[in-house]
């Protein structure tokens, strides 16, 4: 089993960063290492280039989410982790099967629609062609399984129908067709000012999330002023299906206590918001302040952090080369 999965460098995580993959990432390390597999997980730093990026704050990012990623459990000597641009195989297998890919596959994803907008022609080559990049970040290692959130589950079948192609068109059986990993216990964590609108970093209002290098005071303000509604909670989880802000509010207890959403609203059943969201905060507060004093601790130690990135790297660039020499052999690439 090897797990391969990669998030981008844009900056500061939050609460829907940790609970949404995080924290899966850090259960899977232990319980993967168990069954004799690998788990990788790498700074998609290269996929931050198809968008205007400033290059110093793009390197400052990549230590910061590395010192965040490791501060929040993941272990560099369980988990190979490392920034994408260290491993050169990710961007040579790219340019390969982008002899494999197809324009009409990549004209049909949904996000490459939702990012570009209108603004197609303007857009740049690089936002239309990374999903090609995302099936060389998890190919190049055959991986058997990914971790991906249901945003991203196009992606992953895309990389599947590349893999199958390349295999057919060179009659060998290089790329095993990697199985996505959608947990039951990754929740989707939406807004703190809108119920419909998914915890983003590019949100313009700060309120709306809840960031992991908040302080204890902020953390409770800004689940104090989270939108609620004015209705008491139900004692069936299911009856908060049209109550958008209240059923998010659950759902982060529930991920933050590793309880069932159903069993937290038996608990607060007919209390009002004025009593749940103090519990709230104070429960937030207990998670996430030891990830916030080890996150403070590494900011002190980038020569740290940078050794542990340059160590996965090594670890990714061995486990890489064979696949990457398979391909290069398999399209007539003699070196």
């Amino acid at each position: 089993m090897r797990v391969v999965s990669g998030i981008q460098t844009t900056g500061n995580l939050h609460l829907g960063n940790y609970l949404g993959a995080i924290k899966q990432w850090v259960a899977m390390q232990d319980e993967v290492a168990a069954k004799g597999g690998d788990c990788l997980f790498f700074l998609a730093d290269l996929h931050a280039l198809t968008v205007a990026n400033d290059p110093k704050d793009l390197a400052a990012h990549t230590i910061e989410m590395a010192a965040t990623l490791i501060a929040a459990g993941i272990d560099p000597a369980k988990a190979v982790l490392f920034n994408q641009a260290r491993v050169p195989a990710h961007a040579e297998l790219c340019w390969i099967l982008q002899g494999t890919a197809r324009m009409g596959w990549l004209n049909r994803m949904t996000q490459w629609k939702d990012k570009a907008g209108k603004n197609r022609e303007g857009a740049s080559v690089g936002l239309f062609t990374y999903p090609v990049l995302q099936a060389a970040d998890v190919l190049v290692y055959k991986a058997t399984h990914v971790p991906v959130g249901e945003d991203q589950k196009q992606h992953l079948e895309l990389a599947r129908d590349i893999a199958t192609k390349f295999n057919t068109d060179f009659g060998v059986e290089l790329f095993p067709l990697p199985d996505p990993m959608i947990s039951d216990a990754a929740p989707r964590i939406m807004s703190l000012r809108d119920g419909s609108a998914k915890m983003s970093k590019s949100d313009p209002s700060d309120m709306s999330r809840v960031n992991l290098i908040d302080d204890d005071d902020l953390i409770a303000q800004k689940f104090r002023k989270a939108r609620t509604d004015a209705e008491p909670l139900p004692d069936d989880f299911k009856a908060l299906a049209e109550r958008a802000e209240a059923r998010n509010l659950v759902t982060i207890y529930a991920a933050l206590a590793d309880r069932s959403p159903q069993s937290v609203v038996e608990e607060f059943a007919g209390q009002g918001f004025g009593a749940f969201k103090p519990a709230l905060a104070d429960l937030a507060i207990s998670v996430l302040a030891p990830i916030r004093a080890r996150l403070i601790e590494l900011r002190g130690q980038p020569d740290a952090v940078q050794a542990h990135l340059r160590e996965g790297a090594a670890r990714a660039t061995a486990l890489a080369a064979p696949t990457l020499r398979e391909a290069q052999e398999a399209v007539g690439l003699q070196v």
